[in-house]
């Protein structure tokens, strides 16, 4: 990494794995890349075109819930046009003088990464629409009658964000994604489980068949979960076995974790069954919820409650959260009849 390109930020993503394996078991390529395969198609024409057309790479955006491969896709497309990766985050871009000093250490053809888009704050996402659009970059110096602007021309860049809650950016800001705004979807068994067998690999570690598809159907369509508990199943099975995941240890190191037969985590259970228990199966609002469990609302919002709606047990109403009839089952409850939601 040269001394001018901007350190990553670490946020609480990772839940404090260890980085090297994460970077490991990232895809060098697309070829290596599995699943997604409606937004990679449309990457490599866009790629492909740039490089024809020996012009920049247009700005590109991708949402959708966390660990679907975001910031993979971010590097992948830095390495096919043989660019730079600068890398930060909305949260870490405070003031305009930040964003100000990182844009003006852009290189030509260089790409900027920034995870968590939606934590912008508005004066920074203003600052950007003359740089996306304009290359130049507007500051103003001084205050009052006295003030007076500067404008800075900056290299030609390519923008690349992530987000999880694309509703939050503002219009202005994703029109200005000209390259286009993909969204990264739930994986099915099979990907993730090609994922497991390649991560596993990598890894150095032995697995039955027969576990692959056990902790995949555990993985809550997620890549970055999948690797997850490949670790800690290794980690089980070199303790408790001989280093080989077999189904069995796999079941007990899930067991372990208190991951049940459809990936929920103690947290997912927790949320169901206080909304269940305490607010009588809602709607209840989150803030209400979060309180409850002593639990951040982002957290819930942005982690948990995309896959318990995947799976049909939770319901965003405009008065609250409600539980559903699948969730009252699955917790093994009886459901009221005015909740019997299927």
């Amino acid at each position: 990494m040269s001394s001018n390109e901007i350190q990553p930020v670490i946020t609480n993503k990772k839940r404090g794995e260890d980085l090297s394996l994460d970077l490991a078991l990232r895809p060098k390529s697309f070829e290596e890349y599995v699943g997604q395969e409606k937004v990679k198609n449309n990457l490599k024409i866009l790629i492909e075109a740039a490089k024809k057309r020996k012009e920049p790479l247009e700005h590109l955006l991708f949402y959708g819930p966390a660990g679907l491969g975001k910031t993979t896709l971010a590097h992948l497309v830095a390495k096919e046009t043989s660019s730079q990766i600068k890398i930060t985050s909305g949260p870490a871009i405070e003031k305009v003088g930040d964003l100000a000093s990182i844009l003006t250490n852009l290189s030509p053809g260089d790409i900027l990464f920034i995870d968590e888009a939606h934590r912008l704050n508005k004066l920074i996402e203003e600052i950007l629409y003359p740089a996306m659009e304009n290359r130049s970059l507007d500051i103003i110096i001084g205050k009052g009658p006295s003030a007076r602007t500067i404008q800075l021309e900056l290299p030609a860049f390519t923008l690349v964000a992530a987000t999880t809650r694309v509703a939050l950016l503002s219009s202005p800001l994703r029109s200005r994604f000209s390259g286009g705004s993909f969204r990264l979807d739930f994986y099915n068994q099979a990907d993730i489980e090609r994922i497991i067998k390649r991560s596993a690999g990598i890894l150095n570690t032995k697995i039955d068949p027969e576990a692959i598809p056990l902790i995949a159907s555990r993985s809550r369509f997620t890549p970055r979960i999948a690797n997850r508990l490949l670790k800690r199943a290794r980690d089980y099975s070199e303790v408790k076995g001989q280093g080989i995941i077999t189904s069995a240890l796999a079941e007990e190191a899930l067991k372990l974790l208190e991951i049940d037969q459809l990936g929920l985590e103690s947290l997912d259970r927790k949320i169901l069954d206080t909304i269940i228990q305490k607010f009588a199966g809602g709607p209840v609002g989150l803030g209400t919820v979060a309180a409850s469990i002593m639990e951040e609302e982002d957290t819930i919002e942005e982690v948990y409650e995309p896959y318990l709606m995947q799976l049909g047990f939770l319901e965003r109403t405009p008065r609250g959260r409600l539980a559903t009839a699948r969730a009252y089952e699955h917790l093994g409850l009886s459901a009221p009849q005015k909740n019997l939601l299927l």
